[in-house]
This record gives structure tokens, C-alpha cells and sequence, in this order.
């Protein structure tokens, strides 16, 4: 049966509209359950959204950061906070909140309810931030080739641009709170760690971020997925392998 269509924006939504930005490359199965998903779960919440899909088309590894920072540059004037969501984590509680985190960045996903990674500085899985506060932090680095350690170096930023993360109170669904749709079995993650990288991995780029982000749209397509809007960026990221030569798999 066809899902339930959610209900269309009103005024009574409120004044601020949410960019959801999902860094994605080659995952369609878990982007076809996704979409429909979380457009129903937050027009159900009266959350004014729109879903970006950045689509990383280049032949370097996949950089998550990156395609956070190009996703909010072009994220448009209509959106003025962000999620940084993994294509993989489906809230289940509906009691979580996506509002307008104005108080400072809210830890959507927090250690105690996401079903792998309950660390105390974990800021990864899903992550609000006013567009103000992600430009005050420079947004991400973009040094991080492969997968992982780029949300570590970012709750490093955070702190030093003088925020506090905020997290969930109240949810008693502990890590039943999210259905995560990975499958290690079938998907692999890229988790070499090339030249220098091991050692690079683990410090505060203070250089780089938002202001030096290098790519280009290759195109941009809106679709429609189960009936659910979404925004598609093709992205070529652009890499200076003098600075990180491990942006390539050779």
C-alpha cells in the first residue's frame, strides 16, 4: 500500500526551515527507504524542510565533510539551520526533537541512544546547527578522506568557536531510539588510512573548512521518491594531493 501522504506546509509551521543534508555516495537502497521516510517524519513534527542528497560523482574517496560544506553552500536562502544526517539512521522515537536549535548545536543521535557509538564527544550520526553557528565554525574540514574521524575533529571546533552541544532529554527508548540500515556484511566501509593519514587523522585543521572547500556541481536535479521532494547535487570534489594524498585509492 501506498504510505500515508503527510500534510502540506502551513503558516502555523513557524518562521524557520530546516536543510537536511545527506552526504551519499552509491547507497540507492537505503536512500529509497530514507526519503520517503524522513519527509514524513518531519512534516508530521510541522517541520518546514528540504532534503538535499549530495551525491559525490568524483573518482577520490568519499569525504563526508566536504560534502557537508558544499551542501550548506548551496543549501539556498529559504534554509537557515542544518542537519548533518547519515543516509543509514532512521529515527524511530517521535518525541526527538529537529526543531531550530538556536540555544547551540543539538546532538540529535547522542551517545546514549545511538545504537553503536557511545563515546561522550561523539557529535556524528545526526547533528543540528543554525547556518550562523556552522559558519562560526568554519563548517567541516575537508582533510578527511575515507571514513570516520572527521565528526571528531569537528566537536574540536565546536568547542573552540565557545558553543556547547546540546542533547535529548527525557527519551526512554535508549538505543531502540534509531533503526540503522547498514549492513557491514554488504557494504564495506573505506577505512584505510593512507601516507601520513594515521597520524593527520587526529589533528584540529585550523586552516581549513567552508572557506576552502574546492568543487563543482556537475548537476542538480529535484525528484521525487515515494512521493517524498528531494533535492539531488551531483558533486565533484576537487583534491590538492600535495596537501593529502590520501584522497586517492591508488
Amino acid at each position: 500500500p501506498a504510505p500515508p501522504q503527510p500534510p502540506q506546509e502551513e503558516q502555523s509551521w513557524g518562521p524557520h526551515r530546516l536543510a537536511l543534508l545527506v552526504p551519499f555516495r552509491e547507497r540507492f537502497e537505503e536512500l529509497l527507504a530514507f526519503v520517503p521516510y524522513m519527509h514524513r517524519f518531519l512534516s508530521k513534527k510541522r517541520i518546514r524542510h528540504r532534503i538535499f542528497i549530495l551525491n559525490q560523482v568524483d573518482h577520490f574517496r568519499f569525504n563526508r565533510a566536504s560534502l557537508i560544506n558544499v551542501g550548506f553552500l548551496e543549501s539556498g536562502n529559504d534554509t537557515d539551520y542544518i542537519a548533518m544526517h547519515d543516509v543509514d539512521l532512521l529515527p524511530l522515537n517521535e518525541h526527538l526533537d529537529y526543531s531550530f536549535p538556536e540555544a547551540g548545536p543539538f546532538h540529535v543521535a547522542s551517545p546514549e541512544l545511538h545504537p553503536l557509538y557511545h563515546y561522550k564527544t561523539y557529535v556524528g550520526g545526526i547533528l543540528l546547527l543554525t547556518k550562523q553557528h556552522y559558519e562560526l565554525c568554519n563548517g567541516m574540514s575537508n582533510r578527511f578522506w575515507g571514513w570516520g574521524r572527521e565528526d571528531d575533529e569537528f566537536y574540536r571546533r565546536i568547542k573552540g568557536a565557545g558553543l556547547q552541544v546540546r542533547r535529548p532529554s527525557g527519551i526512554t527508548t535508549g538505543y531502540e531510539t534509531f533503526q540503522h540500515l547498514h549492513d557491514p556484511a554488504w557494504r564495506k566501509r573505506d577505512q584505510k588510512r593512507i601516507a601520513a593519514q594515521k597520524q593527520e587523522q587526529f589533528k584540529v585543521d585550523r586552516e581549513g573548512g567552508l572557506n576552502n572547500v574546492r568543487y563543482r556541481i556537475e548537476s542538480r536535479t529535484d525528484l521525487s521518491v515515494a512521493g517524498a521532494p528531494c533535492t539531488v547535487l551531483n558533486i565533484l570534489l576537487d583534491c590538492d594531493t600535495n596537501e593529502t594524498p590520501w584522497c586517492t585509492f591508488g
